[in-house]
């Protein structure tokens, strides 16, 4: 048998074929081919009024005449005969009645006549839709043409020098887990995974003091306003108090089952409260080292806490991917947020606003207090486990990954302006470059990061950079995700 020859299909664009398809549903669907539906009311309020004036740059080129002949000829536009080659706007002049049917009326769909002027307005000259007639109070021309032009309301972010690395300071044997500051902003003390807590110089960087005690690896620290006294917390359960004008410990507070992962000093009252590993919030009277409550109610680790002068004054994170917010005088929950789909390592609040951010592996999420409500994302995803984060008075946040990635953010806008990948010490394998820790000195002018190659570095704003030179690269959302 002798096979028969297929014909070659003629190969057409996806243009034409789009446009055979618009014109077989207008076939189908179109009840009267004539008139153009009824007006939606929705629509309506979206789409700008047009009027046809001296403002539109478009028409005028098209026409290719001076700006005194633009009246006269959107005048006369309705008298002439035959389609239009350009993107015909409706005007005062063209308040024709619909339902009288003809050419003004109808949507030409398909090859037109040849363009006098294709490059006007950057339509090809072979496939136009034209669409004139009725005036724009009757129908919505469904044109991208003439869409209003909505400003963003997304608040623009305020310009920021980028942050550049000045000193690395190595002196620990394992990981740096925490960091605290001393409020004097002398010095600041670091806790590792080497089990010892070390306290440094903070305008120099050299070592003043090494503190052991600790079984396991350092996991929180805190520093008094108030007292001469340092708390720390760690991996072998305990929780002590140092006092720093003997350099030993004064104080220890028994009561976690596990690890403590997080801890935190209350601003007003002498109050210390620690999170772990056995899902419990716990609060201690600094002087009696009695427990004041557990505050208990997360299925998971408790990584993350911070506290407020006023309620909602204890405000935990945990690894079952929820917030919560406690009342401190009954030891209850007051709210639970679960925006979070992935564990919430970290809490920063601000140190002006009554706001606070939160970030886990899956996005970094701003909340308003004290009622907690979800504020926005911030713009971009980190796209790793962020394991520490803090904002200062200038609204610069910084949040530290797992994968040694520091992106710096504009608190106001959620804009991420800086991505910066931390360095290992010569020596490290690549895959210690990772952030543990990271806080602001008390003017919020130097940052130190603790990192799993061993070392604390310290950060500043590069002093040169101008918004010439560090441009602010920035793009409105067009579309928020409200969850």
């Amino acid at each position: 048998m002798a096979t028969e020859q297929l014909e070659p299909v003629e190969p057409q664009s996806l243009k034409k074929l789009s446009f055979k398809s618009l014109k077989r549903a207008l076939d189908l669907f179109s009840p009267v081919r004539d008139q153009f539906p009824p007006p939606d009311a929705e629509s309506k309020k979206i789409r700008i009024n047009h009027k046809v004036s001296v403002e539109y740059g478009g028409i005028k080129s098209t026409t290719n005449q001076p700006p005194s002949q633009v009246n006269s000829a959107t005048q006369n536009r309705s008298q002439q005969p035959g389609p239009s080659n350009v993107l015909a706007l409706p005007g005062p002049g063209d308040s024709k009645d619909p339902h009288k049917g003809g050419p003004q009326n109808a949507l030409v769909v398909g090859p037109t006549m040849p363009s006098t002027a294709p490059h006007d307005l950057g339509f090809s000259s072979k496939n136009i839709i034209v669409a004139s007639g009725s005036d724009s109070s009757e129908r919505n021309l469904s044109t991208s043409a003439i869409m209003e032009r909505m400003p963003s309301k997304w608040p623009r972010p305020v310009w920021h020098a980028p942050w550049r690395n000045y000193r690395v300071i190595s002196g620990h044997l394992g990981w740096v887990r925490s960091i605290a500051v001393d409020h004097s902003n002398t010095w600041f003390c670091t806790g590792s995974a080497d089990r010892t807590i070390k306290i440094w110089d903070l305008a120099s960087g050299t070592l003043k003091l090494t503190l052991t005690g600790h079984i396991e690896q350092v996991r929180g620290l805190a520093v008094s306003s108030k007292h001469t006294y340092m708390f720390s917390a760690g991996d072998d359960k305990q929780v002590k108090c140092w006092d720093l004008e003997q350099n030993k410990v004064i104080r220890s507070y028994h009561g976690h089952l596990s690890g403590v992962y997080c801890l935190a000093l209350h601003p007003t009252i002498d109050v210390l409260l620690t999170g772990g590993r056995d899902s419990v919030c716990r609060v201690w009277d600094i002087r009696s080292k009695m427990q004041i409550h557990a505050l208990s109610g997360h299925d998971n680790t408790v990584c993350s806490v911070f506290t407020r002068p006023t309620d909602p004054q204890v405000v935990t994170g945990s690894h079952d991917s929820t917030i919560k917010m406690w009342d401190l005088r009954y030891g209850k929950t007051m709210l639970t947020l679960t925006n979070h789909k992935k564990s919430v390592r970290a809490l920063a609040p601000h140190p002006k606003e009554q706001a606070f951010a939160s970030a886990s592996a899956d996005n970094i999420k701003k909340f308003n207090l004290p009622k907690g409500e979800f504020c926005h994302n911030m713009l971009s995803q980190q796209k790793t486990i962020i394991n520490a984060m803090a904002v200062n008075e200038d609204g610069v946040m910084v949040t530290g990954g797992d994968n040694g990635s520091m992106w710096f953010w504009d608190w106001k806008s959620g804009h991420n302006f800086q991505q910066s990948q931390t360095i290992v010490q010569p020596g490290s394998l690549d895959s210690e470059a990772g952030i543990y820790a990271l806080t602001y000195d008390a003017t919020g002018t130097r940052l130190i990061t603790c990192e799993a190659d061993k070392t604390i570095k310290m950060w500043k704003e590069d002093e040169t950079a101008t918004p010439q030179s560090f441009p602010l690269n920035f793009r409105p959302p067009k579309d928020i995700r409200r969850f």
